[in-house]
């Protein structure tokens, strides 16, 4: 069986605002996980070959396609073959659903006359299970325990089974039309209604029309900002108002290597640069839903608080390996779950606290007890921001007193003494507060800077970088012109820099985090470097680094978590809502049109 070859920048995202799937430029669907983002996936050939499950459609004999885009401020993916005998495009798109999901895919002939043949390998439970196959009222029905799914094409083409799939294979000339509608649902269930593929694609391009429309974003970027809010849309959980990091699981930070996570959870982190961007950009609602979600995980004992939750906010997210799976590019082990939620990461209490009070500043309607959490996450904060966790990079190394963990204890103190400044009718003890601030102030500057080569270190007593701390201008911690500040943006561009973009922290990260190997630039990093570089008066050198970064999107206009300079691939998991909501929020600032902090 045949190995993909698909680069990861090969692949397009299509998803209907609970799940998601990556297209492939050869018109293969290699990764589908339904019904939800953390469902087991049915198509996992990105993560093994293709007896793990895909779904090609494409014309005979042919390979990757001759272009391909998004058509208009939609997430429908037009694919064109121009081939010897004609010219053909496939629409490929998931409509938003009201039962089951659909994936839907359109065959339109456009000059000539063109050969097609499709060949659809279904593998449950991340392609490890081989359902039973029927036929019934034109229908191709596929099951294996929990899960159905029903095939079906309008006009009906000839299809057969062969080699545990169901191939077909039909002919479309100019003008002709041959609609493919895959639906899922559970197996003890009747079959959910059909849905008219023409008129879900009518219905799914003028939703994200009207969608996209809301953006009030006008500046020069504004084709790569709209698409990266289109993504960070389309990794909504729409249920919940959850947005989960990515839609994969596995894709390698370092190939061949062991660098491999499960990215479909929301992170908690996320959370004040996404409500940021949502905000600036005008998309209350989703900002809205987002901060709910945020405030219905965050509940309870603040001793319990996670770095990341389910989908829902479900806690726990086990960490599995699946054996079966040879893993993309031979990167094992291929995991699902994510043991990092159990990891102490201190920062993650100011960026909660921070988002809500965020949320407050841009006149979101105010929750009554969010105040009440924020007082209990700051009580928990106060007694702990000394001791050392595993940071924003969720080290499995030993613990460390990370200077991002403690500047941002100083953003939880500093938002809450602001907050009962600007409302005096809450309660708090807002000089307890000032004086927990500054201790932490005094602290991180003591103890977090390397005064021989003026910049902040990864953490206390290291010589180690680390880009997280360019953040430190942006929360407020010290005014962008201070000479810490200048001193370490130089620092971090001179030594983790390569051209536009930022490793995390040094190359040889095995002290750092407690893994072998090697990872690539992270690309939120490069981000940050700009709105450090801007914020230091360095406009023109901030500029050119954007463009730069810009210049890294695939043709569809999707980042992944990583890029590697070496060899100009993408790497980790994609599309990344962190590097997209870093697209935003830069372009945002660089036009005068960001949200305060």
């Amino acid at each position: 069986m045949t190995q993909h070859t698909q680069r990861i920048e090969d692949y397009a995202l299509i998803g209907d605002l609970q799940t998601a799937a990556l297209v492939g430029r050869d018109g293969s669907i290699d990764w589908l996980c339904l019904p939800r983002f953390d469902s087991a996936a049915c198509f996992a050939a990105l993560l093994g070959d293709e007896e793990n499950g895909h779904w090609r459609i494409a014309p005979e004999g042919a390979g990757t396609c001759t272009r391909r885009r998004y058509v208009g401020a939609s997430l429908v993916l037009e694919s064109v073959w121009e081939t010897r005998t004609g010219t053909v495009r496939v629409l490929d798109f998931m409509p938003q659903r009201d039962d089951a999901p659909d994936v839907v895919r359109i065959v339109e002939g456009l000059s000539g006359s063109v050969d097609m043949r499709g060949t659809l390998r279904l593998r449950f439970d991340y392609g490890s299970v081989v359902p039973w196959v029927r036929r019934t009222d034109g229908h191709r029905i596929a099951i294996a325990g929990p899960d159905s799914v029903w095939l079906r094409s309008e006009p009906p083409v000839k299809t057969w089974g062969q080699q545990y799939s169901t191939r077909s294979s039909f002919t479309v000339g100019e003008g002709d039309s041959v609609a493919f509608v895959l639906t899922w649902h559970p197996s003890h269930k009747p079959r959910p209604d059909l849905v008219d593929p023409h008129e879900s694609l009518k219905h799914c391009l003028q939703d994200w029309e009207t969608w996209s429309s809301k953006c009030r974003y006008q500046g020069p970027y504004r084709d790569a900002v709209l698409r990266s809010l289109i993504t960070l849309k389309a990794l909504t959980y729409a249920p919940t108002g959850g947005i989960v990091a990515a839609p994969t699981t596995s894709l390698p930070e370092d190939i061949g290597g062991v660098r491999n996570w499960d990215y479909r959870f929301c992170w908690l982190r996320d959370s004040t640069l996404t409500l940021s961007a949502l905000v600036s950009a005008g998309y209350l609602d989703e900002a809205a839903a987002w901060r709910d979600w945020l405030l219905r995980a965050v509940a309870g004992d603040p001793a319990d608080l996670q770095i990341m939750y389910g989908l829902g906010g479900e806690r726990r997210l086990a960490e599995l390996e699946l054996s079966w799976l040879a893993g993309y590019a031979g990167s094992v082990p291929v995991r699902v779950g994510n043991e990092a939620a159990s990891q102490l990461q201190l920062d993650v209490y100011g960026e909660v606290i921070d988002s809500l009070f965020l949320a407050r500043q841009a006149g979101l309607a105010p929750e009554h007890h969010a105040w009440n959490i924020q007082l209990t996450l700051l009580g928990f904060l106060e007694a702990k921001w000394r001791e050392p966790d595993e940071g924003l990079w969720e080290v499995r190394g030993p613990r460390r007193h990370f200077v991002h963990s403690k500047v941002m204890a100083w953003v939880a103190a500093d938002r809450a003494v602001r907050t009962l400044e600007s409302d005096p009718s809450l309660h708090g003890d807002a000089a307890r507060w000032r004086a927990m601030r500054d201790e932490v102030h005094r602290d991180v500057c003591e103890k977090g800077f390397d005064p021989v080569r003026g910049t902040f270190t990864q953490s206390y007593g290291s010589r180690e970088l680390d880009a997280a701390v360019l953040l430190i201008p942006r929360v407020g911690f010290l005014p962008p012109d201070d000479p810490r500040v200048v001193g370490t943006v130089d620092a971090i561009w001179r030594e983790l820099g390569s051209g536009p973009l930022v490793r995390r922290y040094t190359a040889d990260a095995t002290h750092v985090d407690g893994l072998p190997g090697h990872e690539g630039a992270f690309l939120v990093c490069s981000f940050w470097l700009a709105d450090a570089l801007r914020m230091t008066g360095r406009e023109n050198e901030a500029r050119e680094l954007f463009e730069r970064l810009l210049g890294l999107c695939n043709d569809v206009g999707l980042l992944s978590e990583e890029y590697d300079p070496s060899s100009g691939r993408y790497l980790g998991n994609f599309p990344q809502a962190f590097s997209h909501i870093g697209l935003v929020t830069t372009a945002l600032a660089l036009t005068g049109q960001e949200t305060a902090g």
